[in-house]
């Protein structure tokens, strides 16, 4: 199935995976209009001059303006009316090691939770009146990272932050699936990428690791595009390796899920038969 939306505002829209997916819509030939948003104004000019702007628009941003979030998102509800996909892509990722405290800078912690958690929540709630309201098919797409799945020990407060996003995922798809305000229109979609080759790692010194860029992108892409509508979207070289982690927790989850949405049912009827 095309990827149905078609004013989509992308976020970290100005390098690596953000930047890719912007590429990626604006030459899929379906009509898409992109809101690339991100913090680096020649990058943002440079996607303007090579699509023009009758294709994509630039918001000059910087997410992790949390107390910010409220009126700028406002202002691109107004903007853009016909907005149906928000991809929550901004992120960063830094060595931080607890063994030996004295080198963890506090304020660096706060600020990684900031951008890869507490920023695409905010967005998230503040965007989601707006794709209700819209009442077509609307999504939130969150990227997360394979190691919300199996962390590892070089960035552990990345692969927290991811882990809590993951989480909510799952939850927030569950709330609006049982709300019947929203369980027909709002998709939650998360892309779980494995190390891909982009400055998220060579900004750390690092040699360029992982899938290419590219193929990461085709892949992606075609799960966005497939028949099946999929919630969660990850390359086979990560299904292969962790794809299996969390099947028994997923298991589990569905079973809770219903046990609850069949206990909100039952105080549905309750209160409606006094």
């Amino acid at each position: 199935m095309p990827f149905p939306y078609k004013t989509v505002l992308v976020t970290g829209a100005t390098s690596g995976i953000g930047q890719a997916l912007v590429e990626r819509m604006l030459t899929a030939g379906d009509g898409i209009f992109v809101i690339a948003v991100g913090r680096r104004q020649d990058r943002l000019n440079a996607l303007v001059e090579k699509f023009g702007s009758d294709r994509v628009a630039t918001e000059n941003y910087d997410v992790s303006d949390l107390a910010g979030l409220p009126a700028w998102t406002a202002k691109i509800t107004k903007a853009y009316p016909a907005l149906d996909c928000v991809v929550l892509n901004a992120g960063f990722q830094q060595a931080l090691d607890f063994s030996e405290p004295q080198t963890v800078g506090l304020s660096d912690v706060t600020a990684e939770i900031n951008v890869n958690y507490l920023s695409p929540v905010h967005a998230a709630t503040l965007f989601l009146p707006h794709l209700t309201a819209l009442g077509k098919p609307a999504a939130v797409i969150f990227v997360t990272s394979g190691l919300a799945l199996v962390p590892i020990s070089r960035c552990p407060n990345y692969c927290a932050s991811k882990a809590a996003l993951h989480s909510l995922a799952w939850t927030l798809r569950s709330q609006l699936q049982m709300n019947p305000k929203t369980q027909k229109n709002v998709r939650v979609i998360e892309i779980i990428p494995p190390a891909v080759q982009t400055e998220l790692h060579t900004r750390q010194g690092q040699q360029k690791v992982g899938l290419p860029l590219e193929q990461f992108t085709d892949e992606t892409w075609a799960g966005l595009n497939a028949e099946e509508e999929l919630d969660e979207i990850m390359p086979q070289i990560l299904r292969d390796m962790s794809g299996h982690v969390e099947d028994a927790k997923r298991e589990s989850y569905k079973k809770f899920a219903a046990i609850f949405q069949k206990q909100a049912a039952a105080a549905a009827a309750s209160a409606g038969s006094h």
